[in-house]
């Protein structure tokens, strides 16, 4: 690897930009969330899995905003803890993205029962939390993590680039499960449309005798359906960060053009937020019942206030008028 060009330095501009993709990423991961805390009836097994990678872009963006906000200058003790906070979630976010393409996978092309779908949940608990975990401590350990000068970063505090064995550590902390996951994303997607659009044809010459009793599955579907977005969501924004990861390992100046460094920033800080747009505000279901709650937490306007009114007359047989009475 060439000797790194002269460090990334971030205009107040840039610094805003990335800051404020933070901020949006964490108040969408933190919808995502109450809205699964808010209403059971909400908690399918992918909206779970959903929840989960949630979590990860908010610690994500929280550590990343950190970053942003300190602009470090050099090693630190807080610049290797928000490192080590990043490496984890980002990381985690990679694994929990897949996780989901392969339930997608499962319990649509291969039909997986809820037993199995119980053991694979399971497992990509033990993957996507774990995996993370024991690179991110390796790294602290080994003292790998620290100031990358913002050459791979926006900001934020990544793999030291003063490391000898620094390229095999972006890679394990991060870049080879992005790759892999760019590689992986696609084909399951591929594979998953395929099946769909074959079932819609077998099943187009049955669909005038269907009965009313299917479309309660055929929403719920839809609703499956709509989470094979997360891995296109995922790769137009991840995308960025690999470009610049490239042209940093050639040398290359063009690693610190403002545009390229605030589509990373953006990039990098923003999943939750775009996952956040897609199954919270562009989902009716979800935005409905957000929107009444929104509106149930506002005071009723009242009118204004009016001469008082006389109390109603009696009636003739002793019960005030208006009030309905049961024949006797």
């Amino acid at each position: 690897m060439p000797p790194p060009v002269p460090p990334t330095e971030l205009v107040p501009s840039e610094r805003a930009v990335v800051l404020l993709s933070c901020a949006l990423s964490a108040l969408g991961s933190g919808l995502l969330v109450a809205t699964h805390a808010l209403w059971p009836d909400l908690r399918s097994p992918a909206r779970r899995l959903l929840l989960f990678l949630s979590l990860a872009d908010l610690l994500s963006a929280a550590s990343y905003f950190y970053g942003v906000l300190q602009d470090f200058a050099g090693p630190s003790w807080d610049c290797v803890l928000q490192g080590a906070l990043s490496t984890f979630a980002n990381t985690s976010s990679f694994f929990w993205t897949v996780a989901i393409a392969l339930y997608l996978y499962f319990s649509i092309v291969r039909a997986a029962r809820q037993p199995r779908t119980g053991r694979l949940l399971w497992a990509f608990h033990v993957v996507s939390w774990g995996v993370p975990l024991a690179i991110t401590v390796a790294a602290v350990a080994l003292k790998k993590i620290g100031y990358d000068a913002s050459d791979v970063s926006v900001g934020w505090c990544w793999i030291d680039l003063q490391a000898e064995d620094r390229v095999l550590w972006m890679l394990l902390t991060g870049k080879l499960w992005e790759m892999l996951a760019y590689v992986t994303l696609p084909v399951l997607y591929c594979l998953i449309r395929k099946h769909i659009n074959r079932a819609r044809e077998a099943l187009s010459e049955y669909r005038p005798i269907l009965s009313e009793a299917h479309r309660p599955q055929h929403h719920a579907s839809v609703a499956d359906k709509k989470l094979i977005l997360i891995p296109l969501i995922f790769i137009c924004l991840r995308v960025w960060s690999t470009v610049r990861f490239v042209l940093t390992l050639c040398g290359s100046p063009a690693v610190q053009l403002p545009v390229l460094v605030v589509l990373h920033g953006i990039g990098n800080t923003f999943q939750g937020g775009a996952n956040c747009i897609m199954f919270v505000l562009c989902t009716q279901a979800v935005r409905t019942r957000l929107f009444s709650v929104c509106c149930s937490s506002q005071p009723c306007a009242e009118s204004p206030a009016g001469p008082p009114k006389a109390p109603a007359a009696p009636s003739q047989d002793g019960r005030t008028a208006g009030v309905q009475t049961h024949p006797r």
